[in-house]
């Protein structure tokens, strides 16, 4: 099952209120991490120049991500987070009390460390016992072994730049042979007002690869763009 969907960012100028700039991280390693305060929205974590999260409507997303695809099969067992260093997405996964492994990759350590400092109602997750992270290339995570992960999710920040290939089919390959028959993949996967190509080819990539159905679903998350968050889900029978 392959859970998609997009969450729509926006520049940091159109954050309404912005006080005061609480954070700003060199971008010596992969992510450029700056931290905002908010009038309105509270802190607001902004990575490369787009927006991750904001205190006041981060659930929206993480909750779309978690409990979409995790109550699409029954009993989950273990699950594999790329990307949503801020642990939130550990925060929701948590809740399920049927998970006994959650595994997360996360490419730059100075987002858990300032997620961690700032956001500790979201990074929470962390604390989970069954949480274990790890720092580093994404496609090391699928050397946990063939048919091992029920859940598969791509909490990222653009289907652009250095996470493009994470979007391709030779990637979405690497997923289907770490997922377990009957697992479940979710990522984002654009907007669907702007971005209707990408989609487009990240649909057909997933058909090519899993046996199922692909599907969608959105929320609203009033700081992106256009406010919505696409969702898509496609059912695995066996990879």
């Amino acid at each position: 099952m392959l859970w998609c969907f997009r969450y729509y960012c926006v520049s940091i100028n159109h954050v309404p209120s912005v006080s005061l700039c609480v954070y700003d991280g060199a971008k010596e390693n992969a992510v450029w991490v700056l931290l905002l305060q908010s009038a309105t929205y509270g802190k607001v974590l902004v990575l490369d120049g787009v927006i991750q999260l904001t205190e006041r409507d981060e659930c929206a997303y993480q909750e779309m991500i978690t409990h979409l695809p995790l109550s699409s099969i029954p009993n989950p067992k273990k699950v594999l987070v790329i990307g949503g260093g801020d642990g939130g997405v550990l925060r929701e996964v948590g809740r399920h009390s049927s998970v006994e492994q959650i595994d997360i990759c996360e490419i730059d350590k100075m987002v858990v460390d300032v997620s961690k400092q700032f956001f500790p109602e979201v990074a929470i997750g962390y604390q989970d016992p069954r949480v274990t992270l790890h720092i580093g290339d994404e496609y090391q995570m699928f050397k946990l072994g063939k048919n091992k992960i029920d859940l598969n999710t791509f909490s990222l920040l653009r289907s652009s730049g250095p996470a493009q290939e994470l979007f391709e089919k030779p990637f979405f390959q690497s997923v289907a042979n770490a997922l377990r028959p009957g697992g479940v993949v979710c990522t984002q996967a654009e907007s669907i007002w702007l971005h209707m190509h990408i989609i487009e080819d990240i649909v057909s990539n997933c058909r090519q690869i899993f046996k199922g159905s692909v599907n969608y679903a959105w929320t609203t998350v009033p700081t992106y763009p256009r406010y919505i968050m696409i969702h898509m889900n496609h059912i695995v029978s066996s990879v």
